[in-house]
């Protein structure tokens, strides 16, 4: 195992945590603060969308720095942020505290998945991409249990310690293991802001904010959708939440060789079938335990799987504004988390919690045709033929 791409999963592992263990340590906050919950939860909105918006900002403004440089310097924000929301006597400070936080996440991330696209061989870029998203999915099966165990057994101001030192390691093998990382090519404004107007890219993205949302509305009302087989028990409840964090870190790692292998349409539509067959059997897998536990293992495993992916089909399109790409990709995903709260809201009091799988079954057929439309823009581009990076079998 590269020792380079585990340094950078560290650090993904670290910005994942962040990202959803505040909603398991809400109450006390909300009790540290004397406001209430949904103020509280104030502080995951604000981190949420500050990274959402500046990822493909910085990764455009910071495009001529050294890579080792700016994941230092990302890592260096992120943990000062974590240490100072830790430290905040009040909740207006902690909201701002966790505003650089998501600008610390928002300067890492890109040039993460970017770096460890760009010192591998180009044929061993989908593994290298698993490895580091791995680190992500697997903040969901333990940073953020653990995170919350901390916070409940003594103060959330020590699970934001916490996320702090995991971060300090990460920088510390980034300082020791990364050397020689290549730089993106240099680019004019103009191709800059290409991405944005390339209708391949907009279809890729779309199809991410798509399965994210469609993901996290079932996600975000976990219990509610799962009540009868987990009967209201918190350890079985939490149980099933690693259980879908693990599957997503097992696919990971076993979906970069795939992608390699045969390609990142492939990968990509069977994880979206599989979604869809979820969702269209949640009613009956449900209801007990064991059929629970392996719709959840499967829908952990490709919610988070689709990611790699998505992140090779961007890296091919255009590898020159990779660290941009990614971090619109990085954009849409917490677009889709942040839409995932309010749709699904939406969707229980119009259809009730029994049937809001409906809801995310109609998102990932939407997904599933933006992805095709998406592979077919690729494969034509300027008469068919090639994608930068990448053969067209392997769009």
């Amino acid at each position: 195992m590269d020792r380079r791409l585990l340094t950078l999963a560290l650090g993904m592992f670290a910005v994942g945590t962040d990202s959803f263990v505040v909603a398991g340590v809400l109450p006390e906050i909300s009790h540290s603060f004397r406001v209430s919950i949904g103020a509280a939860g104030q502080l995951t909105t604000v981190y949420a969308l500050t990274y959402a918006l500046l990822s493909p900002i910085s990764a455009a403004v910071f495009a001529h720095v050294n890579r080792k440089k700016l994941m230092l310097s990302g890592l260096g924000v992120f943990v000062l942020a974590n240490l100072a929301t830790a430290w905040s006597p009040t909740l207006t400070f902690a909201l701002v505290a966790r505003m650089f936080a998501g600008l610390g996440a928002a300067m890492y991330t890109p040039t993460a998945t970017g770096s460890g696209a760009a010192i591998v061989a180009p044929e061993r870029r989908g593994y290298a991409l698993s490895i580091v998203i791995a680190g992500l999915t697997l903040s969901t099966a333990l940073g953020s249990p653990i995170g919350t165990v901390i916070g409940g057994l003594g103060d959330w101001r020590y699970t934001m310690v916490f996320v702090s030192a995991i971060s300090a390691a990460a920088a510390l093998g980034i300082t020791i293991f990364m050397f020689n990382i290549p730089m993106p090519p240099a680019i004019n404004l103009k191709q800059r802001l290409a991405p944005f107007g390339d209708h391949r890219v907009g279809l890729t993205l779309l199809t991410t904010v798509l399965v994210q949302c469609g993901t996290f509305i079932i996600y975000t009302y976990f219990s509610v959708v799962f009540a009868n087989a987990i009967h209201g028990s918190a350890l079985m409840f939490g149980g099933l939440l690693v259980l879908f964090g693990v599957g997503g870190t097992i696919m990971n790692l076993a979906g970069g060789r795939l992608i390699d292998t045969i390609g990142a349409r492939k990968v990509l539509t069977a994880m979206i079938l599989t979604l869809i067959v979820i969702a269209a059997t949640l009613p009956y897998t449900s209801v007990a335990l064991p059929t629970a536990i392996v719709a959840i293992a499967l829908f952990g495993a490709c919610a988070w799987g689709q990611l790699v992916p998505q992140q090779h089909r961007l890296v091919g399109i255009m590898p020159q504004a990779a660290p941009i790409l990614l971090g619109l990709n990085t954009s849409g995903t917490y677009i889709g988390v942040a839409s995932a709260g309010l749709v699904g809201a939406g969707a229980i009091s119009l259809v009730g919690a029994d049937n809001i799988g409906w809801v995310s079954l109609s998102l990932y057929v939407a997904a599933l045709i933006t992805s095709e439309l998406a592979h077919r823009a690729i494969t034509n581009h300027k008469g068919g033929g090639s994608v930068e990076g990448l053969t067209p079998a392997k769009a």
